[in-house]
């Protein structure tokens, strides 16, 4: 599977300037909303991240995801692997577990976002589902900015990178972008204006 041509023919492989969750710029944008928004499509990405992952673990049991971004992906890899499916979500800025979630002593997750950047909001839900008595045996997505380490793409982290070295994460691609701090960003320094795409944005 090609999941840059995935991208592309969703028009969700984004090229400007744009403004990331995490503060940092960069010239691409990966719209994951827009690949899916195709329930067929989605269910197809899903399941090959599916076999992706129960080729290399075992005995897992739920799939949380932080919202909003991780939702839909989560969900359908939840369905993908005939597991239980949860969500975390901010409140007053802080990833919470609401509306009733409830999670067992030694349970096994899988935190699945649509997008891994540096793995910030992933790293946010794994903490909750420890603190809550969980075990996070895994990260998964759609696709990876090529900053954390992939296990089946073999690739190594970057200093960004901050889901923890002895957790694998999976993924369908990587995408190796570019990303600056507002004060090296050359795109600003030539007088662009970044736009912040995505759930946070608008």
């Amino acid at each position: 599977m090609n999941l840059e041509e995935v991208y592309k023919d969703c028009k969700a492989y984004l090229e400007g300037h744009f403004l990331l969750s995490s503060g940092k710029h960069s010239q691409f944008y990966l719209q994951s909303a827009k690949v899916l928004e195709d329930p067929a499509l989605a269910e197809k990405l899903c399941k090959e991240l599916a076999k992706i992952i129960s080729s290399h673990l075992t005995g897992f049991d739920t799939i949380c995801s932080p919202a909003l971004g991780g939702i839909l992906a989560g969900y359908e890899l939840a369905r993908a692997c005939n597991k239980r499916f949860i969500f975390t979500e901010r409140v007053n800025g802080e990833m919470t577990l609401r509306r009733g979630f409830e999670i067992k002593q030694g349970e096994k997750f899988i935190v699945c976002e649509d997008i891994i950047t540096t793995g910030g909001s992933a790293l946010e839900s794994a903490k909750i589902i420890e603190s809550l008595g969980g075990i996070v045996v895994g990260f998964a997505a759609l696709a990876n900015r090529g900053f954390c380490a992939v296990k089946n793409l073999n690739t190594q982290a970057k200093e960004n990178a901050k889901l923890p070295s002895h957790i694998p994460l999976f993924t369908l691609g990587n995408f190796d972008f570019e990303i600056y701090d507002n004060e090296q960003c050359p795109l600003c320094k030539q007088g662009s204006k970044a736009i912040k795409p995505g759930s946070r944005g608008n």
